[in-house]
Protein backbone atom coordinates (compact mmCIF):
# COMPACT_ATOMS: atom_id res chain seq x y z
CA UNK A 1 0.00 0.00 0.00
CA UNK A 2 1.43 3.30 -0.98
CA UNK A 3 2.69 6.02 1.02
CA UNK A 4 0.91 9.26 1.15
CA UNK A 5 4.59 10.31 -0.12
CA UNK A 6 4.09 7.94 -2.93
CA UNK A 7 4.18 8.99 -6.63
CA UNK A 8 1.07 10.67 -7.84
CA UNK A 9 0.35 12.81 -10.90
CA UNK A 10 -2.04 15.70 -11.88
CA UNK A 11 -5.66 14.30 -13.12
CA UNK A 12 -6.00 14.21 -16.39
CA UNK A 13 -9.71 14.16 -16.68
CA UNK A 14 -10.83 13.24 -20.39
CA UNK A 15 -13.23 11.84 -22.52
CA UNK A 16 -12.44 8.42 -22.83
CA UNK A 17 -14.11 4.54 -23.63
CA UNK A 18 -15.13 1.90 -21.12
CA UNK A 19 -13.03 -1.53 -22.15
CA UNK A 20 -14.37 -2.67 -25.47
CA UNK A 21 -16.96 0.00 -26.17
CA UNK A 22 -17.88 2.22 -28.78
CA UNK A 23 -20.21 5.48 -27.96
CA UNK A 24 -22.90 7.56 -29.45
CA UNK A 25 -24.42 10.84 -28.33
CA UNK A 26 -23.34 12.27 -25.93
CA UNK A 27 -25.78 12.66 -22.86
CA UNK A 28 -25.78 15.92 -20.96
CA UNK A 29 -26.27 15.44 -17.25
CA UNK A 30 -27.72 18.13 -14.89
CA UNK A 31 -26.42 18.55 -11.01
CA UNK A 32 -28.12 16.38 -8.39
CA UNK A 33 -27.98 16.58 -4.70
CA UNK A 34 -27.74 13.07 -3.16
CA UNK A 35 -31.14 13.31 -1.87
CA UNK A 36 -32.50 14.30 -5.36
CA UNK A 37 -34.49 11.90 -7.09
CA UNK A 38 -34.19 10.50 -10.57
CA UNK A 39 -34.80 12.10 -13.22
CA UNK A 40 -36.68 10.75 -17.00
CA UNK A 41 -34.90 8.03 -18.58
CA UNK A 42 -31.88 9.31 -20.63
CA UNK A 43 -30.90 7.85 -23.81
CA UNK A 44 -30.47 4.23 -24.92
CA UNK A 45 -27.66 2.07 -24.90
CA UNK A 46 -27.03 -0.61 -27.76
CA UNK A 47 -24.87 -4.16 -26.59
CA UNK A 48 -24.03 -6.67 -28.53
CA UNK A 49 -22.68 -10.07 -26.59
CA UNK A 50 -20.38 -12.38 -28.86
CA UNK A 51 -21.46 -15.77 -26.90
CA UNK A 52 -20.70 -17.68 -29.76
CA UNK A 53 -17.15 -16.19 -30.01
CA UNK A 54 -15.82 -17.40 -26.11
CA UNK A 55 -12.69 -15.21 -24.80
CA UNK A 56 -10.23 -16.21 -21.65
CA UNK A 57 -11.52 -17.39 -18.43
CA UNK A 58 -11.73 -15.29 -15.33
CA UNK A 59 -9.47 -16.52 -12.71
CA UNK A 60 -11.11 -17.09 -9.52
CA UNK A 61 -8.49 -15.25 -7.82
CA UNK A 62 -9.68 -12.00 -9.28
CA UNK A 63 -11.74 -11.84 -6.96
CA UNK A 64 -9.24 -11.63 -3.88
CA UNK A 65 -9.15 -10.25 -0.74
CA UNK A 66 -6.11 -8.26 0.94
CA UNK A 67 -5.58 -7.99 4.77
CA UNK A 68 -2.98 -6.28 6.36
CA UNK A 69 -1.71 -5.19 9.72
CA UNK A 70 -3.13 -2.32 9.89
CA UNK A 71 -6.23 -0.55 12.20
CA UNK A 72 -8.73 -3.14 13.23
CA UNK A 73 -8.30 -5.17 9.62
CA UNK A 74 -6.87 -7.99 11.50
CA UNK A 75 -7.38 -7.11 15.24
CA UNK A 76 -10.78 -7.03 15.89
CA UNK A 77 -11.65 -6.92 12.52
CA UNK A 78 -11.01 -10.55 11.97
CA UNK A 79 -8.97 -12.30 14.93
CA UNK A 80 -10.31 -11.34 18.34
CA UNK A 81 -8.72 -14.35 20.38
CA UNK A 82 -10.13 -17.43 21.55
CA UNK A 83 -11.53 -16.08 24.94
CA UNK A 84 -13.29 -13.44 23.45
CA UNK A 85 -16.90 -13.07 24.58
CA UNK A 86 -17.25 -12.08 20.41
CA UNK A 87 -18.43 -15.66 19.23
CA UNK A 88 -15.18 -16.76 17.41
CA UNK A 89 -13.87 -19.93 16.00
CA UNK A 90 -10.41 -20.80 17.43
CA UNK A 91 -10.03 -16.82 17.89
CA UNK A 92 -11.42 -15.95 14.13
CA UNK A 93 -14.79 -13.71 14.22
CA UNK A 94 -17.66 -16.58 13.27
CA UNK A 95 -19.66 -13.55 11.72
CA UNK A 96 -16.88 -12.53 9.43
CA UNK A 97 -15.61 -15.75 8.67
CA UNK A 98 -19.20 -16.53 7.66
CA UNK A 99 -19.80 -13.24 5.35
CA UNK A 100 -17.01 -13.93 3.67
CA UNK A 101 -17.90 -17.67 3.35
CA UNK A 102 -21.16 -16.42 1.51
CA UNK A 103 -19.30 -14.90 -0.94
CA UNK A 104 -16.80 -17.73 -1.72
CA UNK A 105 -13.84 -15.56 -1.28
CA UNK A 106 -11.16 -17.37 -3.55
CA UNK A 107 -7.41 -16.01 -2.21
CA UNK A 108 -6.05 -13.72 0.71
CA UNK A 109 -3.15 -11.66 0.46
CA UNK A 110 -1.17 -11.44 4.07
CA UNK A 111 0.73 -9.35 6.12
CA UNK A 112 0.96 -6.37 3.82
CA UNK A 113 1.09 -4.25 2.27
CA UNK A 114 3.98 -1.55 3.74
CA UNK A 115 3.85 -3.76 6.82
CA UNK A 116 5.35 -7.28 4.97
CA UNK A 117 8.94 -5.27 4.19
CA UNK A 118 9.56 -4.53 8.39
CA UNK A 119 7.61 -7.77 8.82
CA UNK A 120 10.04 -10.63 10.29
CA UNK A 121 8.26 -14.13 10.57
CA UNK A 122 9.85 -15.18 13.57
CA UNK A 123 8.15 -12.66 15.10
CA UNK A 124 4.87 -14.24 15.01
CA UNK A 125 5.30 -18.05 15.36
CA UNK A 126 5.34 -19.98 18.80
CA UNK A 127 3.61 -19.54 22.03
CA UNK A 128 1.70 -15.82 21.63
CA UNK A 129 2.65 -15.05 25.19
CA UNK A 130 6.33 -14.77 24.17
CA UNK A 131 5.91 -13.03 20.77
CA UNK A 132 7.66 -9.66 20.57
CA UNK A 133 5.91 -6.59 20.67
CA UNK A 134 6.73 -4.16 18.10
CA UNK A 135 5.83 -0.26 16.58
CA UNK A 136 3.46 -0.83 13.94
CA UNK A 137 5.62 2.38 12.11
CA UNK A 138 3.27 2.29 9.03
CA UNK A 139 0.00 2.50 10.41
CA UNK A 140 -1.10 4.68 13.56
CA UNK A 141 2.18 3.63 15.42
CA UNK A 142 0.67 1.31 17.80
CA UNK A 143 1.94 -1.80 19.56
CA UNK A 144 1.67 -4.56 17.26
CA UNK A 145 1.85 -7.93 19.79
CA UNK A 146 2.53 -10.04 16.33
CA UNK A 147 -0.41 -12.59 18.09
CA UNK A 148 -1.48 -12.97 14.53
CA UNK A 149 1.02 -14.78 12.69
CA UNK A 150 2.01 -17.24 10.09
CA UNK A 151 -0.77 -20.07 11.81
CA UNK A 152 -2.62 -17.35 12.45
CA UNK A 153 -3.00 -16.59 8.98
CA UNK A 154 -2.72 -20.13 7.67
CA UNK A 155 -5.48 -21.59 9.78
CA UNK A 156 -8.37 -18.45 8.41
CA UNK A 157 -7.00 -19.33 5.04
CA UNK A 158 -8.37 -22.48 5.79
CA UNK A 159 -11.40 -22.27 7.05
CA UNK A 160 -12.25 -20.13 3.79
CA UNK A 161 -10.78 -22.65 1.62
CA UNK A 162 -8.85 -19.69 0.24
CA UNK A 163 -5.64 -19.72 -1.60
CA UNK A 164 -2.33 -17.68 0.32
CA UNK A 165 -0.79 -15.03 -0.51
CA UNK A 166 2.15 -14.56 1.66
CA UNK A 167 4.01 -11.02 1.02
CA UNK A 168 8.03 -12.06 1.80
CA UNK A 169 9.70 -9.06 3.51
CA UNK A 170 12.60 -8.09 1.08
CA UNK A 171 12.90 -4.25 1.95
CA UNK A 172 14.64 -5.00 5.24
CA UNK A 173 15.11 -8.86 5.03
CA UNK A 174 16.77 -11.04 3.50
CA UNK A 175 17.18 -14.09 0.76
CA UNK A 176 17.85 -16.33 3.81
CA UNK A 177 15.32 -15.07 6.07
CA UNK A 178 12.68 -15.17 3.17
CA UNK A 179 13.89 -19.01 1.86
CA UNK A 180 13.65 -20.34 5.65
CA UNK A 181 9.84 -18.87 5.90
CA UNK A 182 9.29 -20.65 2.47
CA UNK A 183 10.61 -23.83 4.00
CA UNK A 184 9.14 -23.44 7.20
CA UNK A 185 5.43 -23.46 5.64
CA UNK A 186 6.40 -25.98 2.68
CA UNK A 187 8.42 -28.40 3.73
CA UNK A 188 6.74 -32.07 4.48
CA UNK A 189 5.84 -32.81 7.82
CA UNK A 190 9.36 -34.46 9.76
CA UNK A 191 11.42 -33.87 6.79
CA UNK A 192 13.54 -30.41 8.19
CA UNK A 193 14.77 -28.79 11.33
CA UNK A 194 12.30 -26.06 10.45
CA UNK A 195 9.26 -28.81 9.68
CA UNK A 196 9.86 -30.40 13.17
CA UNK A 197 10.06 -26.59 14.69
CA UNK A 198 6.65 -25.91 12.93
CA UNK A 199 4.80 -29.20 14.11
CA UNK A 200 6.18 -28.29 17.72
CA UNK A 201 4.15 -25.17 17.36
CA UNK A 202 1.00 -26.95 16.32
CA UNK A 203 0.90 -27.67 12.91
CA UNK A 204 2.57 -30.93 11.34
CA UNK A 205 1.48 -31.11 7.69
CA UNK A 206 2.86 -28.74 5.26
CA UNK A 207 0.77 -25.87 4.14
CA UNK A 208 0.70 -24.78 0.71
CA UNK A 209 1.68 -20.78 -0.34
CA UNK A 210 -0.35 -20.59 -3.35
CA UNK A 211 1.29 -17.26 -4.26
CA UNK A 212 4.66 -15.47 -3.01
CA UNK A 213 5.07 -11.79 -2.98
CA UNK A 214 8.58 -10.74 -3.35
CA UNK A 215 8.60 -7.72 -1.28
CA UNK A 216 5.66 -4.56 -2.00
CA UNK A 217 6.11 -1.74 -3.74
CA UNK A 218 10.04 -1.67 -3.92
CA UNK A 219 9.93 1.77 -5.29
CA UNK A 220 7.97 3.48 -2.02
CA UNK A 221 7.47 1.83 1.49
CA UNK A 222 9.31 -1.29 0.49
CA UNK A 223 12.59 0.26 -0.09
CA UNK A 224 12.61 3.24 -2.00
CA UNK A 225 14.45 1.28 -4.96
CA UNK A 226 15.35 2.04 -8.34
CA UNK A 227 13.74 -0.40 -10.63
CA UNK A 228 16.98 -1.87 -11.79
CA UNK A 229 18.11 -2.30 -8.02
CA UNK A 230 14.85 -3.87 -7.25
CA UNK A 231 14.93 -6.06 -10.37
CA UNK A 232 18.55 -7.37 -9.15
CA UNK A 233 16.78 -7.83 -5.71
CA UNK A 234 13.99 -9.72 -7.13
CA UNK A 235 16.05 -12.43 -8.27
CA UNK A 236 18.32 -13.47 -6.04
CA UNK A 237 15.46 -13.57 -3.74
CA UNK A 238 13.52 -15.73 -6.19
CA UNK A 239 16.55 -18.21 -6.82
CA UNK A 240 16.64 -18.98 -2.76
CA UNK A 241 12.58 -19.08 -2.42
CA UNK A 242 11.99 -23.13 -2.78
CA UNK A 243 8.82 -24.53 -1.89
CA UNK A 244 9.08 -28.21 -0.29
CA UNK A 245 5.75 -29.04 -1.41
CA UNK A 246 2.74 -27.63 -4.12
CA UNK A 247 3.34 -25.36 -6.78
CA UNK A 248 4.36 -21.65 -5.53
CA UNK A 249 3.48 -18.33 -8.13
CA UNK A 250 6.05 -16.17 -7.44
CA UNK A 251 4.95 -12.34 -7.67
CA UNK A 252 7.28 -9.36 -8.18
CA UNK A 253 6.81 -6.13 -6.69
CA UNK A 254 4.85 -4.27 -10.20
CA UNK A 255 4.54 -0.43 -10.55
CA UNK A 256 2.10 2.23 -9.23
CA UNK A 257 -0.70 3.41 -11.49
CA UNK A 258 1.51 4.87 -14.72
CA UNK A 259 5.04 4.04 -13.78
CA UNK A 260 5.72 2.26 -16.54
CA UNK A 261 9.38 2.38 -17.02
CA UNK A 262 9.20 0.24 -13.90
CA UNK A 263 7.61 -2.42 -15.82
CA UNK A 264 9.90 -2.54 -18.52
CA UNK A 265 12.61 -2.56 -16.25
CA UNK A 266 11.34 -5.17 -14.36
CA UNK A 267 9.89 -7.63 -16.96
CA UNK A 268 13.41 -6.85 -19.16
CA UNK A 269 15.67 -7.88 -15.73
CA UNK A 270 13.10 -10.55 -13.96
CA UNK A 271 10.59 -11.08 -16.75
CA UNK A 272 11.49 -14.90 -17.27
CA UNK A 273 12.10 -15.53 -13.75
CA UNK A 274 8.75 -14.20 -12.20
CA UNK A 275 5.06 -15.66 -12.29
CA UNK A 276 3.81 -11.91 -12.12
CA UNK A 277 4.20 -8.66 -11.94
CA UNK A 278 2.09 -6.59 -9.05
CA UNK A 279 0.02 -3.56 -10.36
CA UNK A 280 -1.48 -0.81 -7.24
CA UNK A 281 -4.01 1.61 -7.89
CA UNK A 282 -5.60 3.30 -5.93
CA UNK A 283 -9.54 5.32 -6.90
CA UNK A 284 -9.43 8.91 -5.17
CA UNK A 285 -12.12 11.95 -5.69
CA UNK A 286 -9.55 14.44 -5.80
CA UNK A 287 -6.58 12.58 -7.37
CA UNK A 288 -4.18 15.38 -8.49
CA UNK A 289 -3.47 14.76 -4.06
CA UNK A 290 -2.90 12.42 -1.53
CA UNK A 291 -2.85 15.14 1.48
CA UNK A 292 -6.97 15.77 0.22
CA UNK A 293 -8.19 13.02 -1.28
CA UNK A 294 -12.11 14.04 -0.39
CA UNK A 295 -14.60 12.48 2.00
CA UNK A 296 -16.25 9.13 1.79
CA UNK A 297 -19.82 10.50 2.56
CA UNK A 298 -21.25 14.04 1.93
CA UNK A 299 -19.78 14.64 -1.55
CA UNK A 300 -20.82 16.70 -4.57
CA UNK A 301 -21.69 15.44 -7.48
CA UNK A 302 -18.85 16.53 -9.21
CA UNK A 303 -16.77 14.41 -7.21
CA UNK A 304 -19.03 11.43 -7.75
CA UNK A 305 -17.99 11.96 -11.45
CA UNK A 306 -14.46 12.75 -10.76
CA UNK A 307 -14.23 9.30 -8.69
CA UNK A 308 -15.77 7.27 -11.43
CA UNK A 309 -13.81 8.60 -14.01
CA UNK A 310 -10.34 8.50 -12.27
CA UNK A 311 -11.41 4.75 -11.25
CA UNK A 312 -11.85 3.99 -14.95
CA UNK A 313 -7.98 4.67 -15.67
CA UNK A 314 -7.60 1.24 -14.51
CA UNK A 315 -8.24 0.27 -17.88
CA UNK A 316 -5.38 2.27 -19.43
CA UNK A 317 -3.10 1.14 -16.77
CA UNK A 318 -3.43 -2.42 -17.58
CA UNK A 319 -3.68 -2.26 -21.27
CA UNK A 320 -0.19 0.07 -21.64
CA UNK A 321 1.36 -2.50 -19.04
CA UNK A 322 0.23 -5.17 -20.43
CA UNK A 323 1.60 -4.49 -24.02
CA UNK A 324 4.99 -3.82 -22.52
CA UNK A 325 5.42 -7.56 -21.01
CA UNK A 326 3.83 -8.52 -24.06
CA UNK A 327 7.31 -7.44 -25.56
CA UNK A 328 9.20 -9.65 -22.98
CA UNK A 329 6.41 -12.23 -22.75
CA UNK A 330 4.36 -12.49 -25.66
CA UNK A 331 2.55 -15.86 -24.50
CA UNK A 332 1.35 -14.39 -21.54
CA UNK A 333 2.85 -16.24 -19.15
CA UNK A 334 3.47 -13.76 -16.68
CA UNK A 335 0.02 -12.64 -14.93
CA UNK A 336 -0.40 -8.87 -14.00
CA UNK A 337 -1.53 -9.09 -10.51
CA UNK A 338 -3.37 -5.91 -9.28
CA UNK A 339 -3.11 -6.84 -6.04
CA UNK A 340 -3.61 -3.67 -4.18
CA UNK A 341 -6.98 -2.07 -5.63
CA UNK A 342 -10.05 0.36 -4.56
CA UNK A 343 -11.18 3.85 -2.97
CA UNK A 344 -9.10 5.43 -0.84
CA UNK A 345 -10.69 8.85 0.85
CA UNK A 346 -9.97 11.07 3.99
CA UNK A 347 -9.88 9.21 7.28
CA UNK A 348 -13.14 9.24 9.59
CA UNK A 349 -13.03 12.18 11.99
CA UNK A 350 -11.96 10.96 14.93
CA UNK A 351 -9.89 8.15 13.69
CA UNK A 352 -6.36 7.60 14.05
CA UNK A 353 -5.79 8.38 10.28
CA UNK A 354 -3.04 5.89 9.89
CA UNK A 355 -5.63 3.39 10.41
CA UNK A 356 -7.45 4.23 6.90
CA UNK A 357 -10.90 3.82 8.15
CA UNK A 358 -13.86 4.92 6.26
CA UNK A 359 -17.22 4.16 5.04
CA UNK A 360 -18.19 2.62 2.33
CA UNK A 361 -21.17 4.05 0.06
CA UNK A 362 -23.33 3.05 -3.39
CA UNK A 363 -20.32 4.93 -5.00
CA UNK A 364 -17.97 2.46 -4.08
CA UNK A 365 -20.27 -0.04 -4.91
CA UNK A 366 -20.37 1.80 -8.80
CA UNK A 367 -16.09 1.28 -8.26
CA UNK A 368 -16.25 -1.96 -7.50
CA UNK A 369 -18.52 -2.82 -10.44
CA UNK A 370 -16.56 -0.70 -12.94
CA UNK A 371 -12.80 -2.32 -12.30
CA UNK A 372 -14.25 -5.92 -12.11
CA UNK A 373 -16.26 -5.61 -15.50
CA UNK A 374 -12.25 -4.17 -16.55
CA UNK A 375 -10.80 -7.10 -14.63
CA UNK A 376 -12.77 -9.11 -17.01
CA UNK A 377 -12.14 -7.77 -20.07
CA UNK A 378 -8.11 -8.20 -19.82
CA UNK A 379 -8.69 -11.89 -18.50
CA UNK A 380 -5.93 -13.12 -20.34
CA UNK A 381 -3.65 -11.44 -18.66
CA UNK A 382 -5.27 -10.39 -15.01
CA UNK A 383 -5.70 -13.38 -13.46
CA UNK A 384 -5.23 -12.04 -10.03
CA UNK A 385 -6.35 -8.87 -7.71
CA UNK A 386 -6.57 -8.25 -4.28
CA UNK A 387 -9.36 -5.15 -3.24
CA UNK A 388 -7.96 -3.08 -0.63
CA UNK A 389 -9.11 -4.36 1.96
CA UNK A 390 -10.72 -7.01 3.14
CA UNK A 391 -12.09 -5.96 6.95
CA UNK A 392 -12.22 -1.84 8.31
CA UNK A 393 -9.78 -0.14 6.01
CA UNK A 394 -10.35 1.58 3.35
CA UNK A 395 -13.25 -0.29 0.47
CA UNK A 396 -13.98 -3.04 2.79
CA UNK A 397 -16.07 -5.93 2.14
CA UNK A 398 -17.24 -5.77 5.82
CA UNK A 399 -16.96 -3.45 9.07
CA UNK A 400 -16.84 -4.52 12.89
CA UNK A 401 -17.69 -2.54 16.10
CA UNK A 402 -16.83 -4.69 18.82
CA UNK A 403 -19.50 -7.62 18.33
CA UNK A 404 -21.36 -6.16 15.55
CA UNK A 405 -20.58 -6.64 11.88
CA UNK A 406 -22.19 -5.07 9.08
CA UNK A 407 -21.74 -5.96 5.05
CA UNK A 408 -20.87 -2.83 2.78
CA UNK A 409 -22.44 -1.91 -0.55
CA UNK A 410 -18.80 -3.47 -2.20
CA UNK A 411 -19.90 -7.00 -0.02
CA UNK A 412 -22.97 -6.83 -2.19
CA UNK A 413 -20.72 -6.02 -5.86
CA UNK A 414 -18.76 -9.38 -5.20
CA UNK A 415 -21.49 -11.29 -4.04
CA UNK A 416 -23.23 -10.04 -6.69
CA UNK A 417 -20.87 -10.92 -9.66
CA UNK A 418 -19.97 -14.08 -7.55
CA UNK A 419 -20.55 -16.21 -11.17
CA UNK A 420 -17.61 -14.49 -12.82
CA UNK A 421 -15.39 -16.80 -10.63
CA UNK A 422 -14.23 -19.18 -12.98
CA UNK A 423 -16.43 -18.11 -15.68
CA UNK A 424 -15.61 -17.22 -19.73
CA UNK A 425 -15.60 -14.42 -21.01
CA UNK A 426 -18.13 -13.20 -23.71
CA UNK A 427 -17.28 -10.19 -25.92
CA UNK A 428 -19.18 -7.31 -25.81
CA UNK A 429 -19.59 -4.40 -28.21
CA UNK A 430 -21.68 -1.72 -26.11
CA UNK A 431 -22.84 2.25 -28.19
CA UNK A 432 -23.64 3.87 -25.02
CA UNK A 433 -24.56 7.49 -24.12
CA UNK A 434 -22.49 9.87 -22.01
CA UNK A 435 -22.63 10.78 -18.57
CA UNK A 436 -21.31 14.60 -18.27
CA UNK A 437 -20.50 16.75 -15.08
CA UNK A 438 -17.95 19.66 -15.03
CA UNK A 439 -15.04 18.01 -16.81
CA UNK A 440 -15.70 14.79 -16.59
CA UNK A 441 -17.26 13.14 -19.35
CA UNK A 442 -17.77 8.98 -19.26
CA UNK A 443 -19.66 6.58 -20.82
CA UNK A 444 -22.93 6.18 -19.31
CA UNK A 445 -23.55 2.16 -19.01
CA UNK A 446 -20.62 -0.54 -18.96
CA UNK A 447 -21.34 -3.72 -19.53
CA UNK A 448 -19.84 -7.60 -19.06
CA UNK A 449 -20.87 -10.67 -19.96
CA UNK A 450 -19.50 -14.33 -18.90
CA UNK A 451 -20.60 -17.75 -19.75
CA UNK A 452 -20.50 -19.05 -16.02
CA UNK A 453 -19.34 -22.46 -14.52
CA UNK A 454 -23.07 -23.55 -14.51
CA UNK A 455 -23.37 -23.29 -18.57
CA UNK A 456 -25.60 -19.83 -17.94
CA UNK A 457 -24.84 -16.63 -19.76
CA UNK A 458 -24.39 -13.60 -16.63
CA UNK A 459 -24.44 -10.29 -17.86
CA UNK A 460 -23.24 -7.41 -15.69
CA UNK A 461 -25.21 -3.53 -16.59
CA UNK A 462 -23.49 -0.75 -14.83
CA UNK A 463 -25.04 3.05 -15.29
CA UNK A 464 -22.74 5.03 -13.78
CA UNK A 465 -25.50 8.48 -14.30
CA UNK A 466 -26.88 9.36 -10.95
CA UNK A 467 -29.71 11.24 -12.69
CA UNK A 468 -31.27 9.27 -14.91
CA UNK A 469 -32.34 5.65 -16.14
CA UNK A 470 -31.15 4.44 -19.58
CA UNK A 471 -32.97 1.71 -21.30
CA UNK A 472 -30.43 -1.01 -22.69
CA UNK A 473 -31.13 -3.53 -26.03
CA UNK A 474 -28.69 -6.41 -26.06
CA UNK A 475 -28.41 -8.41 -28.94
CA UNK A 476 -27.01 -11.94 -28.64
CA UNK A 477 -25.27 -14.07 -30.57
CA UNK A 478 -24.83 -17.52 -30.42
CA UNK A 479 -27.33 -17.97 -27.64
CA UNK A 480 -31.04 -17.53 -27.57
CA UNK A 481 -32.30 -17.58 -24.24
CA UNK A 482 -35.94 -17.85 -23.16
CA UNK A 483 -36.01 -15.37 -19.95
CA UNK A 484 -33.52 -13.75 -17.91
CA UNK A 485 -33.61 -12.89 -13.67
CA UNK A 486 -31.28 -11.05 -11.75
CA UNK A 487 -30.99 -8.68 -9.26
CA UNK A 488 -30.31 -5.31 -8.89
CA UNK A 489 -28.38 -2.74 -6.43
CA UNK A 490 -28.82 0.76 -6.13
CA UNK A 491 -30.44 3.68 -3.48
CA UNK A 492 -31.70 6.72 -3.54
CA UNK A 493 -28.48 8.76 -2.35
CA UNK A 494 -25.01 8.78 -3.67
CA UNK A 495 -23.46 8.22 -0.45
CA UNK A 496 -26.02 6.14 0.51
CA UNK A 497 -24.45 3.13 2.66
CA UNK A 498 -24.85 0.46 5.50
CA UNK A 499 -24.33 1.22 9.39
CA UNK A 500 -24.49 -0.65 12.30
CA UNK A 501 -27.96 0.78 12.94
CA UNK A 502 -29.74 0.45 9.37
CA UNK A 503 -27.34 -2.09 7.97
CA UNK A 504 -29.57 -2.68 5.06
CA UNK A 505 -29.73 0.50 3.28
CA UNK A 506 -27.93 -0.49 0.44
CA UNK A 507 -28.64 -4.60 -0.67
CA UNK A 508 -29.44 -6.48 -3.82
CA UNK A 509 -33.01 -6.76 -4.27
CA UNK A 510 -34.94 -8.67 -7.40
CA UNK A 511 -34.84 -7.07 -10.84
CA UNK A 512 -37.88 -7.96 -12.95
CA UNK A 513 -37.53 -5.39 -15.59
CA UNK A 514 -35.51 -7.57 -18.13
CA UNK A 515 -37.29 -8.85 -21.18
CA UNK A 516 -35.94 -11.81 -23.56
CA UNK A 517 -37.90 -11.83 -26.98
CA UNK A 518 -35.85 -13.58 -30.43
CA UNK A 519 -32.22 -13.20 -29.18
CA UNK A 520 -32.90 -9.69 -27.26
CA UNK A 521 -32.73 -8.71 -23.89
CA UNK A 522 -34.57 -5.39 -23.42
CA UNK A 523 -34.16 -3.36 -20.03
CA UNK A 524 -34.00 0.06 -18.36
CA UNK A 525 -30.98 0.90 -15.90
CA UNK A 526 -32.49 2.80 -13.15
CA UNK A 527 -30.41 5.78 -12.61
CA UNK A 528 -26.76 4.79 -10.37
CA UNK A 529 -27.47 1.15 -10.42
CA UNK A 530 -25.94 -2.12 -11.06
CA UNK A 531 -28.17 -5.07 -12.48
CA UNK A 532 -26.45 -8.37 -13.12
CA UNK A 533 -28.58 -10.96 -14.83
CA UNK A 534 -29.22 -14.74 -15.49
CA UNK A 535 -29.86 -15.46 -18.67
CA UNK A 536 -32.19 -18.64 -18.91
Amino acid sequence: MPAASAQTRASSIRKRALPGLSFALALAAAPLSAQAQPRAAGESAVVTVEADQPGAQVHPDVFGQFMEHLGTGIYGGVWVGEDSPIPNDGGYRTDVLQALKDINVPMVRWPGGCFADEYHWRDGIGPREDRPVKINTNWGGVNEDNSFGTHEFMGFAQRLGARTYVSANLGSGTPAEASQWVEYMTAPAGTTALARERAANGHEDAWTVDYLGIGNELWGCGGNMRAEYAADLTNRFITFAKPGTGEMLKIASGPSDSNYEWTETMMKISGKLIDGLALHFYTRPRDATWEDKGPALGFPEGEWASTLDHTMQMDEFITRHSAIMDKYDPEQRVMLAVDEWGTWYDPEPGANPGFLQQQNSLRDAMVAALNINIFTKHAERVKMAAIAQMVNVLQAMLLTDGPRMVRTPTYHVFDMYEPWQGATVLPVEVAAPMYEKDDVSIPAVSVSAVRGTDGQVHLALVNVDPNRAHPVTIALDGVNPAGAAGRILTARAMDAHNDFENPEVVTPTAFTGARVSRGTVTATLPAKSIVVLQLR
